[in-house]
């Protein structure tokens, strides 16, 4: 048997439009049916906490692609939070690489944004709001710069300060998530946050509003009820509408459809989903899927061979 490449967390970091190319890859191939992206795995634990494992195929690479990630909640602190990806060959069966998938999982959810972000915001776009400044935040504001030429950026986190903001180019730092969403052309919601953290209703149309998701219990950053008045797409419409927490709730409590998703990121990539209205803000959601961690561990196995 083969042994695969393993690939801890000191790895170098990725270049960012690596990862993006192999992102659209994916789900380029997902729109003509060369990748294989099956429902996300929950696995509860006895006494609290799961496993969510991702699957994928990316037929064109030949490889299978699983990550599994345990959410292990503490007595005592935080909660241990781990994620490690299996690549394996679908031509010969063996395993090819072991990544710890911590930072690549990061990696790979900006880089979706990004590709949304590429698709969806208008063409003349130059604002951009990011609220979280953690990991996730940080590397949301480099993969949107990669793709579109933003000169005028703020930033927002409740713990931030003006130190936070060195390294960070020509950024400033906003009172309010608010503040910062206001007058933007895309906003990047990068929070671990359960409840509405800006209010979308007040953004004029065409506004591109991004969110996440996390380990909070129905993670939600904009409000459900305002989905409806919204111009809604997902990284993969089936698979958000299932888990993403602000679409259940809007499915449960205010008639949120699975049609009402406009589109996703293969229909986007392959010009069969529409464009938005421009009547109303844009909103975008990721779940996070296999095909992403598969894209990035293929970028990881290209760079390091």
């Amino acid at each position: 048997m083969g042994i695969p490449m393993v690939v801890d967390a000191s790895s170098p970091a990725l270049p960012e439009a690596a990862v993006q190319a192999r992102v659209r890859e994916a789900f380029a191939q997902l729109a003509v049916g060369r990748a294989v992206q099956p429902q996300q795995v929950v696995t509860d634990l006895p006494g609290g906490g799961d496993v969510i494992a991702y699957q994928a195929v990316l037929a064109d690479a030949g490889v299978y692609a699983v990550k599994v990630s345990p959410y292990l909640p503490q007595p005592q602190g935080k909660a241990i939070v781990t994620a490690w990806t299996l690549l394996l060959s679908t031509r010969t069966g063996q395993p090819l690489l072991l990544a710890d998938a911590g930072r690549l999982t990061t990696e790979r959810t900006a880089a979706t944004t990004a590709l949304a972000v590429d698709l969806l915001a208008r063409s003349g776009a130059r604002s951009l709001a990011v609220v979280g400044l953690g990991p996730v935040g940080r590397a949301h504001l480099r993969h949107a710069r990669a793709v579109r030429a933003f000169d005028d950026v703020r930033l927002y986190s409740r713990t931030a300060t003006k130190a936070d903001l060195d390294g960070l180019g020509d950024v400033r730092l906003a009172g309010s998530a608010d503040e910062a969403a206001e007058g933007a052309d895309v906003v990047l919601l990068c929070t671990s946050a359960a409840a509405p953290v800006i209010d979308v209703r007040r953004l004029p149309p065409g506004t591109l509003v991004t969110s996440i998701s996390t380990n909070a219990p129905m993670a939600h950053e904009i409000d459900p009820a305002a989905l409806t008045g919204l111009d809604v797409y997902a990284d993969h419409a089936p698979g958000a509408h299932a888990a993403a927490g602000d679409m259940r709730i809007a499915t449960a409590e205010h008639g949120f459809t699975l049609d009402a998703i406009r589109g996703d990121l293969a229909g986007l990539v392959s010009g069969s989903a529409p464009a938005p209205t421009g009547d109303k803000p844009v909103y975008f959601r990721s779940v996070g899927l296999g095909i992403e961690d598969a894209a990035v561990a293929l970028a990881v196995l290209e760079t390091l061979s």
